[in-house]
């Protein structure tokens, strides 16, 4: 791996970037309601006796390898190229794993870090490596430690009570609710990687090779893009909805997805205005409206809906627009009654 300390070209800075700027609607709306529930990170952090920060940053710092300027430095010097160009005050300490499997994770509450396994070193070349480290630094800047913390723990708490069958189907739909939250920052991951790596190529290439491997000659972005449109339009309403039924208990989506989306992303144009300097600032966070951030994510549904070719999505959108007419001619009923 070559020194990063001078790298192949100059990357935009980002200074002041808003996590609002890349965070997918239904990730956005979700995070600014729960930033504007004063210290309840802290009573998140107090309560739960399943996460202590201190302790897995013990644990990686006995059986892991820190990145320095003397241990895995180029990887140490991505992480500090990320963190600057994404503004970032403080730079996360890097963990370097021993494990045959390709994961990267950031971890924590206060002081955030990041793991990656060797799997994903021999994985990924330089350039995809910064989209992932960008790809994790980017879910720090966020805070989505707080939510993930809370899926884990309502996870386990549903396998303990899982003998109360109304106990069960009630956190059953609420760790279903922060899974599909976690798809969608996972999404948002994606955007930020890709802003603090720069290179749209590597970035799709680090997402495909998570699904085949290494073996890039063998593999074909525009090919893996068909492959993502035929998973969209593929079969009837039954193949529809086993695809929703294959996504229950995950927390990413499938590889096709992400490409998809993040290259959907990108074409829009709101990567190329990022970088042109064009973003929501840190500062202005604290004047986001929840209601504004709801009605962004309903749209982002509505358009994703209209934009499918399933044939169950179909379905269902038909369901919904036939039940939002039915409200309207009710509610328009009553009115004339009432003048």
């Amino acid at each position: 791996m070559r020194n990063m300390t001078t790298p192949d070209r100059n990357r935009v800075q980002l200074p002041g970037i808003s996590s609002r700027a890349y965070e997918h609607p239904a990730d956005r709306s979700a995070l600014v309601a729960m930033r504007s529930l004063s210290g309840f990170d802290a009573v998140l952090k107090r309560t739960s006796g399943l996460f202590s920060e201190r302790r897995l940053r013990l644990m990686f710092l006995a059986s892991a390898v820190r990145t320095t300027e003397t241990q895995f430095r180029a990887l140490h010097d991505m992480g500090r190229d990320s963190a600057y160009i994404l503004d970032l005050h403080r730079i996360p300490e890097i963990y370097v794993q021993q494990d045959p499997k390709a994961y990267a994770m950031a971890i924590g509450f206060d002081e955030p870090f990041i793991i990656v396994s060797t799997g994903l070193l021999d994985l990924m070349d330089d350039e995809e490596l910064r989209f992932v480290i960008g790809h994790e630094t980017s879910h720090i800047l966020s805070g989505h430690a707080v939510y993930g913390t809370m899926l884990a723990i309502l996870t386990r708490l549903a396998t303990r009570v899982a003998w109360i069958p109304l106990g069960y189907i009630g956190l059953r739909v609420i760790v279903a609710a922060l899974e599909e939250w976690q798809r969608k920052a996972e999404m948002s991951a994606d955007r930020g990687g890709l802003l603090a790596g720069q290179d749209p190529d590597a970035a799709l290439r680090a997402l495909m090779k998570l699904a085949g491997g290494s073996r890039l000659h063998e593999m074909n972005i525009e090919a893996f893009l068909d492959q993502a449109r035929e998973y969209d339009t593929a079969g009837d309403v039954r193949d529809g909805l086993l695809k929703v039924l294959n996504m229950l208990g995950t927390t990413h989506p499938f590889a096709v997805s992400r490409v998809a989306e993040l290259d959907r992303w990108r074409r829009s144009g709101e990567y190329a205005r990022i970088i042109g300097g064009d973003y929501p600032r840190r500062e202005d966070d604290a004047h986001a409206k929840i209601t504004d951030e709801i009605k962004a994510a309903a749209n982002s549904y509505r358009e994703s809906w209209a934009q499918s070719q399933d044939p169950f999505i179909g379905v269902l959108r038909d369901v919904a627009e036939g039940a939002v007419h039915a409200g309207e001619r009710i509610f328009n009923r009553f009115a004339r009654r009432e003048n």
